[in-house]
Parts: structure tokens; C-alpha cells; sequence
């Protein structure tokens, strides 16, 4: 059975809705001008090309050519069907759905998407499984008071629902198959494990406590089991990578902080779950962390869709300082704004939380986070011997370096008067190395750009098409904002069919629309066009500068630029008939053909 949305519905939902809204849970928007930017969270970039028009309720990428409404960003941002998405909105702005059934509908949906779901069904259903053994059973009373002991709260428990695997080889083998998931599928979506020698299967964690990972939509995608007992190794097991679960894309917590990330703007990134959640107690509701791994180009890439801010607390050990070191690389080059909050020796923040409190732990150690470059001098001292004349002077150029790639003038001036104080050294000396330092960085990143292939790259609104493409863009663009224009131009155009068939297509769908009484409403359009490369080009037009007090002479030249088009190609065409005809010593239709393209020729 499948529930059909009246057309009225769709369309009180998309009237209650605010793209910027919708979009701005998944991306960080600045509002410039009239319209909104971010990073596209569709391609990777540096540089926000992501437009959002709160007049006009659509999104465009000037980078990939994304676009559409607000329904259309859902389907492809969170995989939705399209009743999905409507559904999810109705949620949103409390738009009761009368949904008739239709028995005769049927769905042809992908053997994939169906596994996918069942996979996640299954995720699901063990994670309510587990987090019960946990704390309604007897088997799970010594995995309970384990993490009450270690400070963990009863609520804390229940947010994150954590749960406990028993130590039984068979027993989550056995509830899949009595609950009818398909075992091979169940390993593929590693929760279990096929053994060696023969067709049986094993469960994959035993007597462990388990986190439940979800994905940004909250839905549970893997876990990771930590052993309670020392002798049991590894001490944090995780799911292996799945179609649900690449670890170097995924951030836990992400789906539960994210709002706090965009609200504070600022994310706070720990290196484990306990970290995020002893955090979470302390009403730090703004923490992710690495599944286990170093942060990657992916993991920057979705804290820049929410924020450009990023405190690091990572472990106070040597492989923690290391760790922040590079993660701070990384999301610096990425235009973020690093400080790094320092842990006292032999404590991470779970333990720092437990033996001093929340509140400590908010002013002490999140309030009196370093900047990046006051972390990196402190970075640069370790293992050096500064009453040594060469490695302090080693440390001192080290630290030069650095501040000369600072883009603020008072900000290498701070650091570089901290330095003089430190070692007694005139700061003029250290003013006049650190532009040489510079100027050195300068000579060598421009010789590696001229080292690079050469890429040419030309912005949206400076593309060069050809005349007549240029012509049809113009015409749809103002189609789309003006039903008397659009019929107007239908009649200029006489018939004509347009060069680009995609153009045509949009032409075609939208004197339809309006033939159906709609009025213009690019939003609402889109719903009508059945192909994604169309809806993307109408967001483009759409972003298009155009005069909206357009003269006829405007329209007319366009026009006539299309038809000289059509006529050029009607030449062309007869051009080759015509060398035809000579070939084949056929006179009298070469001469003919002659007099037609000297007609045609004319018009022009």
C-alpha cells in the first residue's frame, strides 16, 4: 500500500515551510546580499558557491549545478523518496496528512535500497535489544554497574542508549533468524560473523558494552563494543565497514549535536565516546568524535557545513598533543578557527570530568582553550632543550615560520613580542625574520603553483556560451518569472523548436504549468519537472542577474538570435546536400539547392 498526497497538501506544506530553515540544519549559511551562502554539502569546496534564495524558496551550487526546492534538497541530502520528504516536512510544520490508499500501486524499488533498510531495520532492533539487557535484565546487572561506576548517569544511559551483548556465541545469530532477517544479509551488515569451515554463523560482540553509532539522520548504522573485562581484547571492537558505515565519514554524536554546533556556532571534537558523552552530562551538548580513527578530509567537510569554529580536547598524552597537532593542521587549512583545550598530564576529559566536575571542566579546561598558534608554540617545545644555543634557536625559527602564515598583523605581533620578552631578543630582529620568512613561503608556494598543471576555471555569472544558448537561458529565465511573457515568447518563437533539448523540455513543462492556471513559482515548478538535470538548470536561470522590467526589443533579439541559429543550421545543412549533388553530377538540384541557401541567406 502506498499513501497518495493530495496535490493541496504538497502545497500548503511547501507555503509553511523556509528553505533557509530546512537547509540550515545541514549547512552553516551566511546571508550576502539577498540570498544565503555555504559550502555545498553535495562536493567538496573551500569556498562557499552554495546559494539559497529565501525569495524564491530554491538552491543552487555554482560549483556542481545542484539544485532545486526544499523538498528536492531532502530527497537527495538524506536519500529520500519524494513521500518521504513531504512526510518529514509535514513533521516539521505540524500539516496534518490525509493520505488515501491506493491498493493498485506498487513499488519497484531497488534490491539495494531494500537491503539497505532491512540492514538498518535490523541495527535498529539490536540496539533497542541490547540497551534492554543493559538495564532491565540480570545479565546485564554487571555491565550496568560497571559504567555507574565509571560515572556514567542512568540518564546518560538512556540518551545514548547504551547497551550490553551477552557472551553467547549464538544468541544475536539466533533473534535475527527468529525475526526473519536474512543471515548472509546480517553479515554483510556486519553484526555477525560467517565461520570458516562451514555455513554457521557467530555473533560478532560478546559480553561488551555497546555504543549504538548513528549516522547524521540518527539512524543506527554500526557499534562499537567495549570489553569489560581486561583480559578481553580488543578493548573497543567496531563494526567493520559496511554500505551503512565508513567510519572515515562519520562522526559520533554528529546527529545529536549538530543543532548545538549550529546554534553556538562551535563544535567541540573529542577523541572518544566517553569523552562526548561525560561531556554531554557536563551540558557540553556541542561534542563529536573520530570513530576510532584520525580525522579525514571527510570529517572536515561536515564540521564545515555547520561551523568555521572548532575547539580540539584530545588526550593530554603524547599520541593526543600529536593528534591535535595534525587535526588542527587540517581543519586550519580549511579556513576554520582552532583553539585546543589542554588536559592536565596522565587525564583525558572523562577522567578530568569524574575527578573534578562539570563545571571545572567547562571554565578550566573548555574556557581556557588556546589559540592554535599559543597550542603550536607549546607543540614546538616538546623534546627540546631551550638552555641548548641551537635547538633554541631551531625552535625560535620554527616558531617564526608560523606566525608569518598568521593573516593578522596584530596577531604576529603578539607572538612575536612574546618572544622577544621570552628569550630577550629584540623584536625589531624578529619582525625583520619574520618577513623573511615570509617572503621565503611566498617564492615557494608560487613556485609550486607554476609547478601545478595549469586548470582553468571560470566563475558562473563569467561563462562564455555560444550566442544562442545565451539567447534561449535569457528566454527561459524571464519565462519562468512572467506567464504572459512565456506565451508571448511561445508565439515569437512560432513553432520553433529549441537548439538544446533540455531547454526545450523546460519550455515544454512550464507553458504546461501555466496552461494549468499556476502562477510563477520557481519552487513549485520544479515539483512539475520529472528529471533532476532539469531541475538544476531552472535553479541556474533562476540565479540568473536579469532585468525585470525586460523592453520587447530585448525579447525580440533573443528571439530573432534563436531563429538566426535555426536558419544557420538549415544552411549548413543544404551547404551539404548541395556537395552532394555536385558529386553526384546532379546539376539541376545543386543549382535549386543553390538558390534556397542564397534565400536563407537573405533572412539573415
Amino acid at each position: 500500500m502506498v499513501g497518495i498526497i493530495p496535490e493541496d497538501k504538497i502545497n500548503e506544506i511547501r507555503q509553511s515551510i523556509d528553505i533557509v530553515d530546512i537547509i540550515g540544519e545541514y549547512v552553516h549559511l551566511k546571508k550576502q546580499g539577498r540570498n544565503y551562502f555555504g559550502l555545498c554539502p553535495f562536493h567538496g569546496e573551500n569556498t562557499p558557491s552554495f546559494s539559497v534564495s529565501a525569495d524564491k524558496q530554491i538552491y543552487h551550487c555554482f560549483g556542481c549545478g545542484a539544485g532545486g526546492n526544499a523538498i528536492s534538497f531532502l530527497m537527495d541530502i538524506d536519500g529520500l523518496s519524494f513521500q518521504e520528504a513531504i512526510i518529514k516536512l509535514a513533521e516539521k510544520t505540524n500539516v496534518s496528512l490525509d493520505i488515501e490508499k491506493e491498493a493498485e500501486v506498487h513499488t519497484h524499488e531497488p534490491k539495494a535500497n531494500i537491503e539497505k533498510k532491512q540492514m538498518k531495520a535490523a541495527h535498529e532492533f539490536l540496539s533497542k535489544f541490547y540497551h534492554h539487557l543493559l538495564v532491565n535484565t540480570k545479565e546485564g546487572q554487571k555491565a550496568l554497574e560497571y559504567l555507574l561506576d565509571r560515572g556514567f548517569s542512568k540518564a546518560s544511559i538512556e540518551k545514548f542508549q547504551i547497551g550490553y551483548a551477552l557472551p553467547s556465541w549464538d544468541f544475536t545469530v539466533k533473534l535475527l533468524q527468529k525475526r526473519g532477517y536474512e543471515l548472509t544479509l546480517m553479515e554483510k551488515a556486519g553484526l555477525i560473523i560467517k565461520k570458516e569451515n562451514d555455513n554457521a554463523y557467530f555473533d560478532r560482540f560478546r559480553s561488551r558494552i555497546m555504543f549504538p553509532i548513528q549516522n547524521s539522520k540518527g539512524e543506527t548504522i554500526a557499534f562499537s563494543g567495549r570489553a569489560i573485562d581486561q583480559d578481553d581484547q580488543p578493548k573497543y571492537l567496531n563494526s567493520p565497514e559496511t554500505e551503512l558505515f565508513n567510519k572515515r565519514s562519520i562522526l559520533y554524536n554528529f546527529n545529536r549535536a549538530k543543532g548545538f554546533i549550529k546554534k553556538q556556532q562551535q563544535a567541540i571534537l573529542f577523541e572518544g565516546f566517553a569523552d562526548v558523552i561525560s561531556a554531554d552530562n557536563a551540558e557540553i551538548n556541542n561534542g563529536i568524535a573520530t570513530m576510532g580513527t584520525s580525522l579525514t578530509e571527510q570529517h572536515v567537510q561536515l564540521i564545515r557545513r555547520m561551523t568555521d569554529s572548532v575547539i580540539i580536547c584530545y588526550d593530554s598524552d603524547f599520541a593526543g598533543i600529536e593528534a591535535a597537532f595534525r587535526a588542527g593542521n587540517m581543519l586550519t587549512e580549511q579556513h576554520c578557527h582552532i583553539r585546543i583545550a589542554r588536559m592536565p598530564k596522565n587525564l583525558d576529559p572523562d577522567d578530568y570530568i569524574k575527578k573534578y566536575g562539570t563545571e571545572k571542566f567547562r571554565q578550566d579546561v573548555i574556557g581556557n582553550s588556546l589559540t592554535f598558534m599559543a597550542f603550536k608554540m607549546e607543540y614546538y617545545r616538546l623534546g627540546k632543550k631551550l638552555q641548548n644555543e641551537g635547538e633554541k634557536l631551531q625552535y625560535i625559527e620554527k616558531v617564526i615560520e608560523e606566525i608569518s602564515r598568521l593573516e593578522k598583523a596584530v596577531e604576529r605581533d603578539h607572538y612575536l613580542r612574546q618572544l622577544a620578552d621570552e628569550f630577550s631578543i629584540s623584536l625589531e630582529a624578529l619582525k625583520q625574520q619574520q618577513k623573511q620568512a615570509y617572503y621565503t613561503s611566498k617564492r615557494k608556494n608560487k613556485h609550486q603553483t607554476e609547478q601545478k598543471p595549469k586548470q582553468l576555471y571560470i566563475q558562473p555569472d563569467g561563462r562564455l556560451f555560444p550566442a544562442n544558448q545565451t539567447a534561449e537561458r535569457r528566454l527561459l529565465a524571464h519565462m519562468l518569472q512572467n506567464a504572459e511573457l512565456a506565451f508571448k515568447i511561445k508565439d515569437l518563437l512560432n513553432g520553433i523548436i529549441l537548439y538544446y533539448d533540455e531547454h526545450q523540455a523546460i519550455l515544454t513543462y512550464l507553458l504546461g504549468y501555466y496552461e494549468e492556471g499556476n502562477e510563477p513559482n520557481t519552487s513549485k515548478f520544479l515539483l512539475h519537472l520529472p528529471d533532476d538535470k532539469l531541475r538544476r538548470i531552472v535553479t541556474e536561470l533562476e540565479m540568473m542577474p536579469i532585468n525585470n522590467e525586460v523592453s520587447d526589443k530585448e525579447i525580440e533579439d533573443y528571439v530573432n538570435q534563436v531563429l538566426k541559429h535555426q536558419k544557420m543550421l538549415k544552411i549548413k545543412e543544404k551547404e551539404n546536400l548541395q556537395k552532394k549533388a555536385e558529386q553526384q553530377n546532379d546539376l539541376k538540384k545543386a543549382m535549386s539547392l543553390a538558390m534556397e541557401i542564397i534565400q536563407l541567406r537573405k533572412s539573415l
